[in-house]
């Protein structure tokens, strides 16, 4: 290939890259959407080993693990939150280089009217088939955070 179509490629790839339409996100029913079939998704809904991920847990009321979850987000560079209403919260991660837009959901739900809490979770790219594992590692580091804020409190 030469330079010029190299060139032409990469800009191509930037241009659909970022402009990847909102996908239908949102809960139905006390569900996140359902993961699509390519692997470029997780979520503690899925039925399904390769999307399947553990919800997170916590300890508290909902409102101050929203709060911890917020605070957590906030702090992840290129992640801006695009809704936190009542138990639900999205947001959207963009990549490094050529600004991929990942989105993230939460569901926090309070487990038997205890102290115990679950946050369901869905994180999934927009665009390409595959993240390379990425949306993994991000609800990874994110239960990691999460369990080092209970540990501080």
């Amino acid at each position: 290939m030469n330079k010029q179509t190299l060139t032409a490629f990469f800009c191509l790839l930037i241009l659909t890259g970022c402009s990847g339409a909102m996908p239908k996100l949102g809960v139905q029913n006390s569900l996140l959407e359902a993961c699509p079939s390519s692997p470029k998704c997780v979520s503690s809904q899925a039925s399904d080993e390769a999307h399947y991920i553990e919800p997170i847990k916590a300890t508290g009321s909902v409102s101050a693990v929203k709060k911890d979850l917020l605070t957590i987000l906030e702090g992840i560079e290129r992640t801006v939150i695009t809704s936190a209403e009542g138990n639900y919260v999205r947001a959207e991660c963009a990549s490094k280089v050529f600004g991929f837009v990942d989105d993230i959901e939460f569901l926090i739900i309070n487990v038997d009217n205890s102290d115990d809490v679950l946050i369901h979770v869905r994180s999934s790219a927009r665009e390409g088939y595959f993240d390379f594992g990425v949306n993994r590692k991000r609800i990874e580091s994110i239960r990691q955070q999460m369990t080092s804020m209970a540990k501080s409190n």
